[in-house]
């Protein structure tokens, strides 16, 4: 029995200096080797450990540079050492590892406390982890390892885990000074609640910056990263408290390299938690960010759009980039209030989209995308995932579709915008067929027949007149002048909406090759943006431009990011540009379609406009440009229950239908536009060329 004891007891010496030998035997036989084999990505892990190479939050401002939305996998704010305060750096190595700052990256007189302890009870209980080992965990852990079974393995209680960590942290020692490897691990470590690192914490628990910590609050956080589910401070105050309380004990110990007076812990005890409530981690992606400043589709869209440009989701989510978009929040606050008055969030069946475009030569920056939904999983708050002002839905823009006439007849030379065109009461097209039959089209209720101009053709919208000329310019010629001009999605989407797989017939496909005589009368899905990109393309001069929501990229050391952008195109030439955007300018005229939303709110500007309702009224459209600011407004259908909308205060779905683009989509453009452009200059359309009129 004495032989046993004797040798439990030596035990645990054989085994620390088998463990300190395992940490020395790397600079023999090459530290990188194990380092390498043993990390669970291909990188070096040293390097990338002594850089601090770990997820951070990506961070998207406004125009103006303030943050709007974040987006991360792990909510991260590294900070630089002499940025976090001595209080948080005495109260972790207090909490943690009192010697920190005595002993080397490995403590063999921590080893050996911890391996007679794990021998007396038959079982890995101490890790006699210095702080640098901690930091190496956790970095394996929760930067290194990307699957669950890595992150088990990271944190397995195994004696080759240990001195693997062991090694890995000697390594990091002799290249990383003691206040590097404290503020590394301060920005590594969980804090719980999505909280990663001391700066990210600071926020979360007390909205506040880390450098504004108190001692006692330094001391709760300390104390969190032991176990920060089981003393989480908003599920569990009283335990968290007891342990802030410890940890603000071993802070007034002598022996603590960074101490405070018992005196200091003494009051520093009295206070209380004083954790937020609710806690200020700042909501992830795009939900919650439906608000005053930013909206959810905004932010949404900018995704998508970066997908493509050259930043995915996953860099995204870990790779600290600071994106500036071109996001007005005024602007984005009054459109979204414009399409809520029109159009209630709570209505279940009706949507109301608006998105708005600065026009330019060389780019055409997106101002804002509204709804009358929020940007949210809860359809009972009125909320959607869907983007609605940025997405093509399977309902028409109706007779804005007209523009695509006007600008082929033009661009062909056989019409002007001052031309006189016939519009009887009905026509029946000798061209155009209705399945066998031939294509019979009638004016809208309203509409008077009789010769007219193009321009006030444009202006008061007789079905008649416009299948006519469409029989002059083509259907194919007209397909390809709303691709020029912004409706891009035609290219790739089929007639159902949605993203066209290959071999499917897209928009354009399908409509060219029916020979469809309805185009004109704008029955096929459109995209709300791209409609307010074709209003943008004919203000800058018939130069088509990509919306873009984003100004500028920068990695998360400052460094500008690449981003892979469509040039700009000359869609029509600038002269035809001209006379079409003065063939649009009746709308708001006495006897146009939106004259009276225009009066409305005392509209005083030139513009170009054009109104659209489809046959079935299921869906109004409204187009319309000034030299500053292009956009459109979009009602559909967009919920379980489907039918034509009417007009009712608020609007309804209806048996007959009576919504037309003069009503909601014209008074929600109108309404938003007005005030965002108050106090600009009041500018003048271009003058039309004269071989277009």
């Amino acid at each position: 029995m004495r032989v046993r004891l004797l040798l439990r007891l030596l035990g645990p010496c054989v085994l620390a200096g088998v463990l300190v030998a395992s940490v020395l035997m790397p600079m023999a036989i090459g530290t990188g080797l194990v380092i390498n084999r043993n990390s669970a990505t291909t990188g070096n892990l040293l390097d990338r450990m002594i850089t601090q190479d770990m997820p951070v939050a990506t961070t998207l401002t406004d125009r103006d540079g303030k943050p709007i939305a974040y987006i991360y996998d792990q909510y991260r704010k590294p900070l630089p050492p002499d940025q976090i305060p001595q209080v948080v750096k005495g109260a972790i190595t207090a909490a943690e590892d009192k010697r920190y700052w005595g002993h080397s990256a490995v403590d063999p007189q921590g080893v050996a406390r911890a391996l007679f302890s794990n021998a007396q009870a038959g079982k890995v209980t101490q890790g006699g982890s210095t702080l640098t080992q901690q930091y190496v965990k956790n970095f394996l852990v929760h930067v290194d390892a990307k699957t669950p079974l890595q992150q088990q393995q990271a944190q397995a209680s195994t004696m080759a885990r240990k001195i693997n960590e062991a090694r890995v942290a000697t390594e990091v020692g002799a290249h990383m000074n003691k206040e590097q490897v404290l503020a590394a691990y301060l920005n590594v470590v969980p804090f719980g609640n999505q909280a990663y690192g001391i700066a990210a914490a600071a926020q979360t628990y007390f909205g506040k910056p880390a450098q504004q910590l108190t001692t006692a609050e330094s001391a709760l956080l300390a104390g969190l990263v032991n176990q920060p589910g089981n003393l989480d401070p908003a599920t569990n105050p009283e335990e968290a408290l007891a342990r802030r309380n410890t940890v603000l004990d071993r802070m007034a110990d002598p022996a603590n390299n960074i101490r405070i007076t018992k005196e200091d812990a003494e009051r520093a005890k009295q206070e209380p938690l004083g954790v937020v409530h609710p806690l200020q981690r700042p909501p992830n992606k795009c939900i919650g960010a439906g608000d005053s400043q930013v909206s959810g589709f905004f932010c949404s869209y900018v995704e998508d759009y970066l997908a493509k440009a050259g930043i995915n989701a996953d860099q995204l989510e870990t790779g600290g980039y600071t994106i500036r978009t071109t996001l007005d929040p005024e602007a984005n606050r009054i459109a979204k209030e414009a399409a809520e008055r029109n159009v209630p969030k709570d209505n279940p069946f009706i949507a109301n989209a608006l998105a708005l475009i600065r026009p330019g030569r060389d780019s055409h920056q997106i101002v804002a995308l509204a709804a009358n939904r929020d940007f949210g999983p809860d359809a009972s708050k009125g909320q959607t995932m869907y983007n609605e002002a940025a997405s093509t839905v399977p309902f028409g823009g109706g007779s804005v579709y007209k523009v695509f006439n006007a600008a082929s007849l033009m661009e062909q030379r056989k019409g002007g915008i001052f031309q006189m065109v016939d519009a009887p009461p009905d026509y029946t097209s000798s061209i155009f067929k209705n399945g066998t039959a031939p294509y019979h089209v009638g004016n809208a209720e309203g509409v008077k027949p009789g010769p007219r101009t193009l321009q006030m053709a444009l202006a008061t919208s007789p079905n008649t007149a416009f299948v006519k000329l469409e029989e002059k310019t083509g259907v194919a010629n007209m397909v390809d002048m709303a691709n020029r001009l912004g409706m891009r999605d035609q290219q790739d989407h089929t007639m159902s909406g949605n993203k066209a797989d290959p071999g499917d017939p897209t928009i354009a496909q399908k409509v060219k090759e029916t020979n469809n005589g309805a185009y004109t009368l704008g029955f096929t899905p459109t995209n709300v943006l791209q409609l307010s990109n074709v209003g943008a393309t004919i203000m800058s001069d018939g130069r088509w431009c990509e919306p873009t929501p984003v100004l500028d990229a920068k990695d998360k050391n400052g460094n500008p990011v690449p981003l892979k952008h469509k040039p700009c195109e000359q869609a029509i030439n600038p002269g035809l540009a001209h006379s079409l955007a003065v063939g649009m300018s009746k709308d708001d005229a006495p006897g146009g379609t939106s004259a009276r939303a225009a009066q409305s709110v005392g509209w005083n500007r030139p513009l170009a406009a054009k109104t659209g309702t489809t046959e079935n009224y299921q869906s109004a459209a409204f187009l319309g440009a000034t030299p500053q600011l292009a956009g459109a407004d979009l009602i559909y259908t967009d919920g379980r229950k489907t039918g034509p909308i009417c007009k009712t205060n608020p609007p309804s779905l209806c048996g007959d239908g009576n919504m037309f683009g003069g009503d909601v989509p014209a008074h929600t453009w109108y309404q938003a536009a007005s005030q965002i452009l108050q106090g600009k200059p009041v500018l003048p359309l271009p003058p039309p060329d004269p071989r277009y009129q």
